[in-house]
């Protein structure tokens, strides 16, 4: 008979199979406009390992297609990202780069089709141009127009065990998906007009041939954000760039692009340690909405002098970033008609 120890691991890792395929399922269906969705499947036998894994599945239907196989590399499915980074299909026989997009239908399969499409476009690799497979790299979530849209928006967790997408695991068990993921985030940004990209910072190892690695581009949180910056962001068409960062998520190596193309950073109870030089911009265009017993957008007295600091409207710091999410958005939407205005 399974001991208790035994039946709580199998629940840990079923809720953590959940909390992550809720991610993805959610994140799609804002970006999609057919009635696929994700599905997480796990065995809670204790007589095999449990597992979690992803299907595509008809919401009119239960049935699921079978397992399926697809390269592990962008370049291996026939696709590349041209210099505006706008995904582009190679041609066969040269390799080159063409101007043709993304091909769906490659199979009279529907469920395939859609397989393909969910393994291609539903991450994107840290760091981008590697010969490192893809599962020994990280990823990041982005919306289809992250990279071709001038007003973007990035998303930053905070430190610790969370990953792409996620506010709080202790949120999305005992209390809902809304509160401890950026979904509310995401589908608000998506209604305002934002593209999206969705960090990874706290993925930074993988168990290769046995041994516990750094991933190359992703050894920390600072080197996941300087990675994604410059293979992704940099060379992308936004102009107009907010970024909404987490607890410890508060860190960034380039002012001189925050001046050119960031107008505005929401904190939420950030820990973050500021140069005394060049950050004057930073300190200009963003606001820290901290942990407090004071109502919502109260002023607040910081350890530190640079960012100002508002109550978030909560005394949990889990909670900041749900609870602050109408203030933040204000405050974000308030710097950048701002912005729009001084450029007429």
């Amino acid at each position: 008979m399974a001991s208790a120890a035994s039946r709580r691991v199998v629940r840990i890792l079923s809720t953590i199979c959940y909390i992550n395929t809720q991610f993805n399922r959610e994140f799609y269906n804002i970006y999609t406009q057919n009635n696929k969705s994700l599905v997480c499947v796990f065995n809670s036998s204790l007589k095999s390992p449990s597992t979690c894994y992803m299907s595509s599945t008809d919401k009119q239907s239960t049935m699921t297609s079978a397992a399926m196989t697809f390269p592990s590399n962008l370049k291996d499915f026939g696709y590349d990202f041209d210099e505006e980074g706008r995904l582009r299909k190679l041609d066969p026989k040269t390799g080159s780069l063409t101007n043709d997009g993304f091909e769906f239908n490659v199979s009279e399969d529907a469920q395939y089709n859609q397989k393909r499409y969910e393994a291609l476009g539903e991450r994107l690799p840290v760091p981008k141009d590697s010969d490192v497979p893809l599962e020994f790299r990280s990823f990041i979530f982005a919306s289809d127009n992250a990279f071709t849209n001038k007003k973007l928006m990035i998303l930053i967790h905070g430190s610790g065990v969370v990953r792409a997408g996620q506010w709080a695991r202790r949120l999305i068990i005992n209390d809902n998906l809304k509160s401890g993921t950026q979904l509310p985030y995401i589908k608000k940004a998506k209604e305002l007009g934002y593209g999206i990209i969705v960090l990874n910072t706290n993925d930074n190892r993988r168990i290769i041939n046995e041994e516990n690695k750094s991933i190359e581009g992703s050894e920390d949180p600072h080197d996941h954000m300087e990675t994604v910056w410059s293979q992704y962001i940099q060379p992308s068409a936004a102009t107009d760039i907010a970024i909404v960062a987490h607890s410890y998520g508060g860190a960034h190596r380039h002012p001189d692009e925050f001046k050119k193309r960031v107008f505005a950073v929401g904190f939420t109870d950030s820990v973050h340690i500021l140069p005394r030089k060049g950050c004057d911009h930073v300190v200009k265009v963003s606001k820290n909405w901290v942990s407090s017993e004071q109502p919502l957008d109260t002023p607040v007295d910081c350890p530190s002098d640079d960012v100002p600091c508002v109550s978030a409207g909560h005394p949990v710091h889990e909670m900041t970033s749900w609870s602050c999410i109408e203030s933040l958005f204000k405050f974000l939407e308030e710097h950048y008609n701002n912005r729009v205005k001084g450029k007429d």
